[in-house]
């Protein structure tokens, strides 16, 4: 006959059920009848393997701790058979929950009915299955799942290592285009006047007590906040002029009114180098709170004599290029200005300006004029345009000693491992012992947005993490200030994240030794009062 086993448990001597497993349909309320039977027909049974009522055979083995383990089956069913899954089923109990104690069958119960499942199948009918196949089946090891979970793990170790590559050159993109900007652009861009570091107060030998961002404690009163956000400044259009005549720079304005509309729209106002509002104060937020609109001129005439710097030097600070660019630019505000006529010191010009420098006037100006007696004025009496700057002499030097400042810098892997030590120097240029800078802003890209630790420092310095930069700054360099240093370390390894190097400045003291000598007007020979204003500002001034 077949056999069909209707249950198999694990129960106590009362009949309570600890495990349970049906393999045909049957309903709760006949299972707790065949368990609560189960205990009375034992203690009256002479024979200790199975015991039988009208409808169905209990075959049982005693375990440990007054637990049984029970198998009811039909009456047709074939006793060896039962027997030969009591006696596996009494292995594989041990063997799944590690004991026949009652906390242990409760804990594995699952795993019991996983067990049993493995024995019998539904129906009630038995496997052909040893305790070796069980436990293989239970721990349901498969090479194609390994295969699978190793190829996935696989895929995630490379999703990981690809994702940092990617955060790597996504950061080496990021300092190389900022690099770029400052060597494209740099930050003290053409008609720079101020260095943008106003807001420091005064320079010195030790360092600030409030230099950087981390600092603790508070500046002093009237000193620059540094953890204050600097406000937007107004933007300076300047007078509006409607006129005829020689238009000189105008194309350059418009260019650089419509790239500054474009940096605005993109939010990059503190990368745009150039114009009155550039420099260090747009880049780490240094600049006066506020800026006053440009007054209107008060004087008939403004002058405004400014040389622009172009330097690169090496790491060494040895001057690989340096040039000069000067101009003398006038500015008519009322027809009286117009008709000015601007007398300068040509014969000291000629006998100091010999080697290295070139002097051309505007192609309008009287040249002839120029040469003998050197006034300035338009040929054929005509007047200057009223309102609009005009550029009527220009001069270029170009020679090693046309850089006022060199700046030596030493970054080196401290030995330790991602820890660089950067030591920077700045020296005034000896040749030029009357020259004076001032708010001097040395800008250097530090490759990582992490604070520098300052080791030691002469005047101020400020860091910007949002762009990874650290600024330096003086109030004045000048002979009696000629030298400085400052060393500090940075998590890092590369030693060329910290080029280029910018640097930034005013200066009052020109390289051309040209003076405004009178201003008269052509008509009646009287003076001509006027406004008049010095700056050297370098356009691009670097350290690659």
């Amino acid at each position: 006959a077949t056999m069909v086993v209707l249950s198999a448990s694990i129960c106590s001597g009362q009949g309570k059920a600890l495990v349970s497993r049906q393999f045909v349909e049957m309903t709760r309320m006949r299972v707790e009848g065949l368990f609560a039977a189960f205990p009375k027909l034992v203690g009256h049974a002479k024979q200790h393997t199975f015991v039988e009522t009208d409808t169905v055979r209990y075959v049982y083995q005693p375990l440990e701790n007054n637990l049984y383990l029970l198998l009811i089956t039909t009456k047709t069913s074939n006793i060896v058979e039962d027997l030969g899954t009591l006696r596996l089923l009494a292995k594989v109990v041990p063997d799944v929950a590690g004991s026949v104690a009652e906390v242990a069958i409760n804990d594995h119960s699952f795993e019991l009915i996983f067990a049993f499942d493995e024995v019998l199948t539904a129906g009630g009918y038995k496997e052909e299955a040893t305790l070796s196949s069980i436990r293989t089946n239970l721990l349901m090891d498969s090479h194609e799942e390994k295969m699978h979970v190793m190829l996935m793990e696989s895929k995630k170790a490379e999703a990981a290592e690809q994702m940092k590559k990617r955060q790597k050159d996504i950061r080496e993109r990021q300092m190389q285009q900022m690099k770029q900007n400052f060597m494209n652009n740099g930050p003290g861009g053409a008609g720079m006047p101020s260095g943008g570091m106003e807001g420091f107060g005064g320079g010195g030998g030790a360092p600030s007590a409030y230099g950087g961002f981390g600092s603790d404690s508070a500046p002093p009163p009237g000193a620059f906040d540094y953890n204050k956000p600097a406000e937007p400044e107004p933007v300076d259009e300047g007078p509006k002029v409607i006129a005829k005549g020689m238009t000189l720079g105008g194309i350059g304005k418009k260019k650089d009114n419509m790239m500054a509309a474009m940096a605005a729209e993109d939010n990059l106002g503190s990368l745009l180098g150039g114009g009155a509002k550039g420099g260090a104060s747009d880049l780490f937020g240094l600049g006066t709170a506020t800026a006053s609109p440009a007054a209107a001129p008060t004087t008939p005439l403004t002058l405004a004599l400014e040389e622009k710097l172009t330097v690169t030097m090496n790491r060494e600070g040895a001057i690989g290029s340096a040039e000069v660019k000067g101009n003398l630019t006038l500015t008519a505000n009322t027809d009286v200005g117009a008709a000015a006529i601007v007398a300068v010191n040509r014969p000291e010009i000629a006998a100091k300006c010999t080697t290295d420098w070139s002097f051309a006037t505007h192609p309008k100006v009287d040249k002839r004029a120029y040469e003998k007696t050197g006034k300035v004025s338009l040929k054929g009496g005509k007047a200057f345009p009223v309102g609009r700057p005009v550029g009527v002499l220009k001069w270029s030097y170009s020679a090693e000693d046309a850089a006022p400042i060199t700046i030596n810098c030493w970054p080196e892997d401290d030995g330790s491992g991602g820890v660089v030590n950067v030591n920077i120097e700045f020296e005034l240029n000896q040749d030029r012992p009357d020259m004076v800078l001032r708010d001097v802003n040395i800008v250097l890209p530090l490759g990582t947005t992490d604070p520098p630790a300052i080791e030691a420092i002469d005047g101020q310095y400020k860091h910007d993490p949002a762009r990874g930069m650290l600024c330096w700054h003086h109030d004045v360099v000048d002979s009696s200030n000629s030298t400085g240093s400052l060393e500090f370390t940075v998590p890092g390894s590369d030693v060329d994240a910290f080029f280029p190097v910018q640097v930034m400045f005013t200066s009052e003291t020109l390289y051309c030794p040209i003076e405004i000598l009178s201003v008269t007007s052509s008509s009646d020979g009287a003076n001509i009062p006027n406004a008049m204003s010095k700056a050297l500002v370098p356009e691009t001034y670097q350290c690659v």
